[in-house]
C-alpha cells in the first residue's frame, strides 16, 4: 500500500517569517499584559496591607468585609443575597442553632487585631514600648527598579525566532556633565584654532598686496572670496574680519588720481610694458571694489528680506551683525569727500528711498547730511568764477608772438601742464559750485540758507501752517522754528521779513519745558535762541530781549541743573549783546505800564518793568555751577572782578555747557554737597512779638474762642 502522499503546502520562509513576527508581537503583548495585571494584584495587596497597618496603629479593630461594600445599597443587596442562599431555621437541630449562637458572640477570630501575634485571649499590655510597636509595622518591599531593555534583531534556529534583547546601560549624569564640559572645551580649541589660520592667511594676503599692489592685485579676489565662507563654526567672524580687512586695503592703495574707462582709441594704441601694468592694476582695483560693494549691498539685502542661503551656514540673528559691518560710512563719506561727486550721488539715492517712504523715515539717516563739507553755492547762473581755467595761446597768436624755439618749448609746456591738471584730477571753483548748489536743492536740513531766494516766502508759510496745525510734537515744533531761522540767516538778511509769529510762538511755549521728559529739548531751544536773538541782534527790538530773558530766567527754575546753566549762559550772551537789559537788575521800573506774565506778547508784556528775582533763588540752588552763574548775572555779568566766570565758563557755549553737565548717566557733574543745616525750633514765641501785638493778637483771639496759642518759628 502506498505511503498517501501530503498534499499540504509546504510554507515559504517569508511567510513564515511573516508569521514568527506576528507571533512574537502577540506573545509581547501577552508579557506586557501580564506584567501589568501582576502590578495592578501588588498595588492592591500593597493598598490593602497599608490601611490594615492604618487601622491596627488606630486600634479600631475592623470586620474583614470588601471595602466596595461599605456602600449601604450595596451591603443591603448582599445582605439579601445571603439571606436568599442561607437554610431556613426551621431545617437546622436545635443543637445547631444554639452552637451558630454561641459561635456568634465569641466571634473573636473576625474582630481582633491582625497585627498582633499574641494569643486571642491573651491580656495586652497597657503601656506597649515604642520601638515594639514600630517592629510590629510591616515593611515595605524594596522592588529592584524595572531595568530598561533595548530590543534587538531576532535569531532564527531550527527551534525557531529567538528575541535578542539588552539592558540599556545607566549612565551617570555627573560623569556626562564632565563628557560635555570637555567636548564643550575640545570644540573651543577647534574653533579657535581654525579661527586662528583664518586670520594668519587674510594677514599674509593682505601684506603681499601691501607690499606690490600693481603684482598682487589678483589676492584682492582671493581676499574676497573669504566673504563666502562656509565653515559653520567661524564663518559670520570671518566675513566680519574680510570686509574690515578690505576695507583698509583699498584705502592704502587706492591712488590718488582719478581712473577713467579708457576709450577704444586708447584700448588699441601701443603702450609700454610699465604703461599696460599700470592699466591691468587699475582695472583690477576698480573690478574688485566694484564686486566688494556688491557683495556689501547683498548682505545687507539679505538681512532686509529675511532671505537665507541654501547652504544656511549664517542664520538669520548673524545676518544683522553682517549687515551692520557691511553698511558704509555715510558721515565719514561726507567728511572727506573733498571734491563732492560721491556725497552728490549718495543723496539722491538717500533722496529717493525718502521720497519712497513717503517721508517716514528715522531721523538719524537725515542727520548725516549734517556732515556735509558745503560752505557756499553757486547763487546765479552769471556768476563768474574766481579761479578762471588757464587759457592757452592760439598758433596764430604764437606765431606773431614767439619765434619758432620758443614756439616749440611752449607746445612742449603746456602738454604737459595739460597732463599735470588731468592727473590731478583738479576741479574748478565753478564745478564745486554746481555741485554744492545740487546737493543743497534735495533737502532742507542746516544748510537751508543755501535755497534759492525765490523759495523762502513759500518755505515760511508752510514752516508756520505746519507748526500750527498741531499735528507735531513740542520737539518737532522747535525744529520748525530752527529751520526758519537758518532760511533767514543767509541770503535772507537781505529781505524785508520779520518772523514775528516765530517769536511768538517760541515765547509763548517755553514753559512746555520741565524737568522730565522734555528736558532734552532744550538743547534745540539754546540753538533756536542763539539764531534768533544773537544772530539777528540788529533786527531784534530792546523788549522782544528783555521779555525772553524774564521768562528764561523763570524757566531755569523748572528744569534741570544742566539746562538751567545753558539756559542761563544764553542770558548771560543776551546782557552783553543788549546792554540796556541791566534794567533787569534794578526794582525800579521803566516807563508806564504792568509787567504782564501771562500775555504770550512778547512785545507788549512790559518786561521793562520786572525784576530778576528769580536768580536770587537760583542763587540758593543745590548745584555749585548754576548758583555761580546766578550771583554771576545778580552782578550785571562782569567779564573782570570777583563775580566774573571761570575761563571754562565763560569760553563755552551754551549748548556746550548742557552737554557739558549733562546728567544722563544720573550723576551730578561736579557732585553735589549734601545739606547738613540745623534747625533750632522755639516753642515759645511769645517773647519775640512787640508787646502791643502780642496783645492784639490775645484779643482776637479771646473773641475767636481760641483759649490759648502756641507759636512755632524755624530758624534756619
Amino acid at each position: 500500500m502506498k505511503a498517501r502522499r501530503n498534499k499540504k503546502q509546504i510554507p515559504s520562509f517569508r511567510k513564515l517569517l511573516k508569521t514568527s513576527k506576528v507571533k512574537l508581537e502577540n506573545k509581547l503583548k501577552n508579557k506586557q499584559f501580564k506584567q501589568q495585571s501582576t502590578l495592578k494584584k501588588y498595588r492592591k495587596e500593597q493598598r490593602k496591607l497599608r490601611q490594615a497597618v492604618k487601622d491596627a496603629v488606630s486600634k479600631k479593630p475592623i470586620p474583614l468585609e470588601d471595602p466596595k461594600e461599605k456602600r449601604p445599597g450595596k451591603r443591603i443587596e448582599r445582605e439579601e443575597e445571603e439571606e436568599e442562599e442561607a437554610l431556613p431555621l426551621d431545617m437546622m437541630d436545635e443543637d445547631d442553632l444554639q452552637l451558630m449562637r454561641d459561635l456568634g458572640q465569641r466571634a473573636s477570630f473576625l474582630t481582633r487585631d491582625l497585627s498582633s501575634s499574641e494569643p486571642v485571649h491573651a491580656k495586652k499590655r497597657k503601656h506597649e514600648h515604642v520601638i515594639d510597636k514600630y517592629e510590629k509595622i510591616p515593611r515595605a518591599l524594596q522592588t529592584a527598579p524595572e531595568k530598561e531593555l533595548i530590543h534587538l534583531l531576532p535569531i532564527k534556529d531550527k527551534s525557531g525566532i529567538i528575541p535578542q534583547t539588552r539592558e540599556k546601560p545607566v549612565t551617570d549624569s555627573n560623569q556626562d556633565e564632565e563628557d560635555q564640559e570637555e567636548l564643550e572645551l575640545e570644540e573651543g580649541n577647534g574653533i579657535r584654532k581654525k579661527l586662528e589660520e583664518k586670520k594668519m592667511h587674510i594677514a599674509a594676503l593682505g601684506s603681499a598686496i601691501l607690499g606690490d599692489p600693481e603684482s598682487n592685485i589678483k589676492k584682492l579676489k582671493e581676499i574676497r572670496s573669504m566673504l563666502t565662507e562656509q565653515d559653520p563654526d567661524v564663518a559670520v567672524t570671518v566675513r566680519k574680519l574680510v570686509i574690515i580687512s578690505l576695507l583698509e586695503l583699498f584705502k592704502d592703495i587706492t591712488p590718488s588720481y582719478k581712473i577713467r574707462p579708457l576709450t577704444e582709441a586708447e584700448k588699441c594704441t601701443k603702450i609700454r610694458k610699465e604703461t599696460q601694468k599700470l592699466r591691468e592694476f587699475e582695472e583690477g582695483l576698480v573690478s574688485q571694489y566694484k564686486f566688494y560693494l556688491e557683495n556689501l549691498e547683498q548682505m545687507i539685502k539679505d538681512w532686509k528680506q529675511r532671505k537665507l542661503k541654501k547652504s544656511n551656514v549664517v542664520s538669520l540673528k548673524a545676518y544683522k551683525g553682517l549687515a551692520e559691518v557691511a553698511s558704509v560710512g555715510l558721515k565719514e563719506l561726507f567728511k572727506q569727500d573733498k571734491l563732492g561727486q560721491a556725497s552728490l550721488g549718495v543723496i539722491k539715492v538717500i533722496s529717493g528711498f525718502v521720497k519712497g517712504q513717503n517721508y517716514e523715515v528715522r531721523p538719524e539717516m537725515l542727520k548725516t547730511f549734517l556732515c556735509l563739507r558745503i560752505k557756499e553755492v553757486e547763487v546765479k547762473k552769471d556768476t563768474e568764477d574766481i579761479n578762471k581755467p588757464k587759457k592757452f595761446m592760439t598758433f596764430k597768436e604764437k606765431r606773431k608772438t614767439l619765434s619758432r624755439m620758443q614756439r616749440k618749448w611752449k607746445k612742449a609746456e603746456e602738454k604737459l601742464e595739460r597732463e599735470l591738471l588731468e592727473a590731478e584730477a583738479s576741479e574748478s571753483t565753478e564745478r564745486k559750485l554746481k555741485l554744492s548748489s545740487l546737493i543743497s536743492t534735495l533737502f532742507d536740513s542746516r544748510f537751508a540758507h543755501l535755497i534759492n531766494v525765490e523759495f523762502f516766502d513759500d518755505l515760511l508759510v508752510v514752516l508756520h501752517s505746519v507748526i500750527e496745525s498741531g499735528d507735531l510734537s513740542y520737539r518737532e515744533s522747535l525744529h520748525c522754528v530752527h529751520t526758519a531761522f537758518h532760511i533767514l540767516s543767509g541770503q535772507g538778511d537781505v529781505l524785508n521779513i520779520d518772523p514775528m509769529k516765530f517769536y511768538t510762538h517760541l515765547y509763548k511755549t517755553l514753559f512746555k519745558l520741565h524737568a522730565g521728559a522734555t528736558n532734552e529739548g532744550v538743547r534745540i531751544l539754546l540753538q533756536c535762541l542763539d539764531v534768533m536773538l544773537t544772530k539777528r541782534r540788529k533786527q531784534v527790538s530792546q523788549q522782544r530781549a528783555l521779555a525772553f530773558i524774564k521768562r528764561l530766567c523763570t524757566l531755569a527754575l523748572h528744569v534741570l541743573p544742566n539746562s538751567s546753566i545753558g539756559i542761563l549762559a544764553t542770558n548771560r550772551i543776551l546782557m552783553h549783546t543788549f546792554p540796556k537789559t541791566d534794567l533787569l537788575l534794578d526794582n525800579e521800573s521803566q516807563g508806564s505800564g504792568v509787567f504782564l506774565p501771562e500775555l504770550d506778547e512778547p512785545e507788549y508784556c512790559n518786561a521793562q518793568n520786572t525784576a530778576l528775582w528769580e536768580l536770587h533763588a537760583l542763587r540758593r540752588h543745590y548745584h555749585p555751577v548754576v548758583q555761580r552763574f546766578a550771583a554771576h548775572l545778580i552782578a550785571g555779568a562782569p567779564s573782570e572782578g570777583s563775580e566774573a566766570l571761570k575761563p571754562e565758563l565763560s569760553r563755552r557755549s551754551a549748548a556746550e555747557l548742557f552737554e557739558t553737565y549733562s546728567m544722563a548717566e544720573m550723576t551730578f557733574n561736579p557732585p553735589v554737597k549734601s545739606s547738613c543745616s540745623k534747625r533750632k525750633v522755639f516753642s515759645q514765641g511769645d517773647s519775640f512779638l512787640n508787646e502791643d501785638l502780642n496783645q492784639l493778637i490775645k484779643r482776637h483771639c479771646k473773641e475767636g474762642g481760641v483759649s490759648g496759642l502756641s507759636y512755632v518759628f524755624v530758624f534756619v
